[in-house]
């Protein structure tokens, strides 16, 4: 179970920026996820981890040992890639003991790491088989079988699953997970899919523009972000720009006209008359028929969607706001229509405050 250290990393590729003085520690045993926006650096990290990519500046350290000058070879790594990189003319088997032959182990040395490996991830039954006779998750276990029989103990996945549908990929991405915390491996796992990050991270690291932005566990990353960004990137959230009016142990704050109040967060303590923005999730956002108090806006819903498990309903305020709800299926209720007027409850305990970015909130929000 190694520890991963980077220190101060930095890549450039001409005039783009891929890696900007990045620092990050992965503990041992640790599941990590990488998420972020396409082309905001996450693949160049796990690839200069893995010494794949040779970083301008910066070092690399594995299990405390300076790694950044070691061939990919002698670091102890397994690279498991989202092109499912198979053999065509070599069955499961073949596929999963390669990394052992290439090392000089004979065919009976080999023998009972790939069949317990196979047997570990459910492929005992699909030895014989080719890969064009598997489907894409069983090719995917068969790449990552190969990758770890050879006896890496820190696993690069560069969005494995990004290549399956969805039922598929939901169901593997647990497999993963448990077959990291039963070998005590080290993962670190790059993804787009946010809810794959939520699901199976220890912690999830939060890039944009060749930066770390913030790094955390998953649930403290989702419902109390300390930066705009994050709450922008990981799921849904609405975002309102106002000014405080009052801050005592609340925050009193003016939006378009209305009052909002919420919590002050120590993170980000605002001063009266300071710009200010509140976020607040979707699945928070509470639709009511009559005003319950404080924090409701009469609203209009313009868009209603049915979502398996939920409803989801675009509104606009009478204070000109647009608010994203997202509401729980209950028994066999209908739901809201397009142009019913509905209230919009804000729990203030679900209100996230944030200072005003300098950059304006476009831009700190933006993807790029």
């Amino acid at each position: 179970m190694p520890e991963v250290r980077v220190e101060g990393a930095a890549k450039a590729y001409g005039a783009v920026r891929a890696l900007q003085d990045v620092s990050l520690t992965v503990n041992a045993g640790e599941y990590l996820c990488i998420v972020g926006p396409s082309g905001c650096g996450k693949t160049t990290l796990i690839k200069t981890i893995a010494g794949i990519v040779k970083p301008d500046a910066g070092e690399v350290y594995i299990e405390e040992e300076a790694a950044t000058a070691l061939p990919i070879e002698e670091r102890g790594v397994g690279y498991v890639f989202q092109e499912i990189a198979l053999f065509p003319h070599m069955n499961s088997y073949d596929n999963v003991s390669y990394g052992l032959m290439v090392k000089g182990a004979t065919p009976r040395e080999r023998e009972s790491p790939v069949e317990e490996m196979l047997y570990m991830m459910g492929l005992e039954g699909y030895a014989t088989l080719y890969p064009r006779e598997l489907s894409g998750g069983a090719r995917q276990k068969t790449a990552i079988s190969r990758t770890l029989v050879s006896g890496s103990t820190l696993l690069l996945l560069d969005e494995p699953l990004g290549a399956l549908d969805l039922k598929v990929r939901t169901s593997l991405r647990y497999e993963l997970r448990k077959l990291v915390k039963d070998l005590n491996l080290t993962a670190i796992h790059v993804t787009h899919d946010q809810e794959e990050a939520l699901s199976i991270s220890d912690r999830i690291v939060v890039m944009k523009a060749g930066r770390i932005v913030e790094v955390g566990p998953p649930q403290e990353m989702y419902l109390n972000p300390r930066e705009l960004f994050t709450a922008k990137f990981l799921g849904e959230a609405n975002f309102f720009t106002g000014t405080v009016k009052t801050c005592t142990d609340h925050v009193e704050v003016a939006v378009n006209g209305s009052t909002l109040m919420a919590e002050d967060r120590e993170e980000t303590p605002l001063r009266g008359g300071e710009r200010c923005v509140l976020a607040i999730r979707p699945e928070f956002v509470e639709l009511v028929n009559d005003s319950v108090g404080g924090n409701t806006w009469e609203c209009t819903v313009t868009s209603a969607s049915f979502v398996g498990d939920h409803f989801r309903y675009e509104l606009r305020a009478s204070n000109g706001e647009v608010i994203l709800s997202k509401a729980a299926v209950r028994g066999d209720a209908a739901g809201f229509a397009a142009g019913d007027k509905v209230f919009a409850a804000l729990p203030e305990e679900r209100l996230l405050t944030f200072r005003y970015p300098e950059e304006g909130l476009e831009k700190a929000l933006n993807l790029e």
